[in-house]
């Protein structure tokens, strides 16, 4: 069986689409191919989302934001959006989920805990169905 990928796709690639691909690397390993990008991404992650995922032993501070290409989405297996509206191109045959979580940008770290541990239940849950253990 070939490995899915999973793209994960934010507005800037800094918070949301950057905790839930290092979950996915370190909870799935090498089960699963991750990727992430943005529809207009920042210039650096958000210091909060990294200090958050920190807390759970997991370093995302050396992550860039990307810009969502074609090639990322056509690539992919698994298509998971986060507030990107329509900005995010549609090929047949690709799973579409969108995940609604609060945008982590300029929130206290105890917001940003919530939606990094509501990040990491819908993680589990796509690890559980594409690349159970």
């Amino acid at each position: 069986m070939t490995r899915p990928t999973v793209l994960f796709v934010c507005v800037h690639n800094a918070g949301r689409s950057q905790m839930a691909a290092g979950y996915l690397s370190a909870l799935a390993g090498d089960r699963v191919d991750v990727r992430s990008a943005g529809s207009m991404p920042g210039d650096q992650l958000n210091p909060v989302a990294v200090a958050a995922m920190a807390e759970e032993g997991i370093d995302i501070a050396g992550a860039q934001p990307r810009l969502l290409d074609d090639a990322s989405v056509q690539e992919a297996d698994v298509v998971i959006t986060m507030g990107c509206g329509d900005a995010c191109p549609y090929y047949p045959g690709k799973r579409y989920e969108d995940w609604e979580l609060d945008d982590p940008a300029g929130q206290p770290i105890e917001t940003v805990r919530g939606v990094r541990d509501d990040i990491r239940r819908r993680v589990e849950a796509l690890i559980a169905e594409i690349a159970p253990a």
